[in-house]
């Protein structure tokens, strides 16, 4: 009897793992079922199927909160270009007409306000675009180095202003095989967040280690509390950028456009030096 025993209650755990492991191999939503009836395992199977139900409905109502949460990113991007293009329109009108020079000098600083404004406003709607279209990739060789080069080129204003130099390590050229518009947003976000927070000269290196891989290096203000870990989430932004005008979503659609290409971006900040690292599929021989 007791072999028996034991061999119902084996019997039974079988096709219990056989249940999960169909859920989780094909996805199924079935509740566990006994083929014969125990008090014990009877009661274990309930509470599984009211843990895997539970499960099920916080994974449904976490999917509906990021389908309102994208929705709400999308509208308000949507909603405030439009009052922004009338402002900027009407600064241009005033800009045209007899100022003083005193008027002129305040109205050139609300323009400079309004222009950044509207970059932010710009990352949420790529943003909110990001998260709701499946994008087509259009795939091709590209020189990684001489975009990198060509984005720099297009940031020394910026980089002159903020009195900052720029180190980009003389290296074989490196290819990889990526969406040109993509991998050139790639490196024009990690230039911008570099702009908003390096606290000394940035180091820029390209490699090639099975991926394509693009480092750049810079010192940030100590004062500023970065968590490396958290750089690529959505708003999050260090203490001191908090005062800024940043939204902490640069770093966002980075990591997001590196997915979407199957490649990988990373952070890590070692005594006050940080390093973004975006690999990106190398384009082959």
């Amino acid at each position: 009897m007791l072999l028996l025993y034991v061999a119902f209650i084996r019997r039974q755990l079988r096709s219990i793992n056989r249940q999960l492991d169909k859920r989780l191999s094909e996805h199924t939503r079935q509740p566990i079922r006994l083929e014969l009836q125990s008090g014990e395992l009877n009661a274990l199977a309930v509470n599984m199927n009211k843990c895997l139900k539970a499960e099920e409905t916080l994974r449904l109502k976490g999917i509906r909160e990021e389908k309102s949460f994208k929705e709400l990113i999308a509208n308000i991007s949507h909603d405030l270009r439009t009052p922004l293009t009338a402002i900027k329109g009407y600064q241009q009108l005033a800009m045209n007409g007899e100022l003083t020079a005193d008027q002129r000098k305040k109205l050139l600083v609300a323009q400079k306000h309004a222009d950044e404004l509207e970059r932010l406003i710009e990352q949420f709607f790529e943003y909110s675009y990001l998260l709701n279209a499946n994008a087509e990739l259009r795939t091709e060789r590209i020189n990684l180095t001489n975009l990198v080069a060509e984005c720099l080129a297009a940031s020394v204003p910026a980089l002159e202003e903020r009195r900052l130099a720029v180190q980009l390590e003389d290296a074989p050229p490196v290819w990889i095989h990526a969406d040109k518009e993509m991998a050139t947003r790639i490196v024009q976000n990690l230039l911008r967040n570099c702009l908003q927070h390096a606290a000394g000269d940035i180091d820029i290196r390209l490699h090639a280690a099975g991926k394509a891989v693009l480092s750049i290096r810079n010192l940030v203000d100590p004062s500023t509390a970065l968590d490396a870990d958290r750089l690529f989430d959505r708003f999050y932004t260090g203490d001191k950028a908090r005062s800024g005008s940043s939204t902490g979503l640069g770093l966002s659609i980075v990591r997001l456009l590196t997915d979407k290409m199957g490649g990988a971006a990373r952070a890590a900040l070692d005594d006050g030096m940080l390093e973004i690292r975006v690999e990106l599929p190398l384009e082959l021989p």
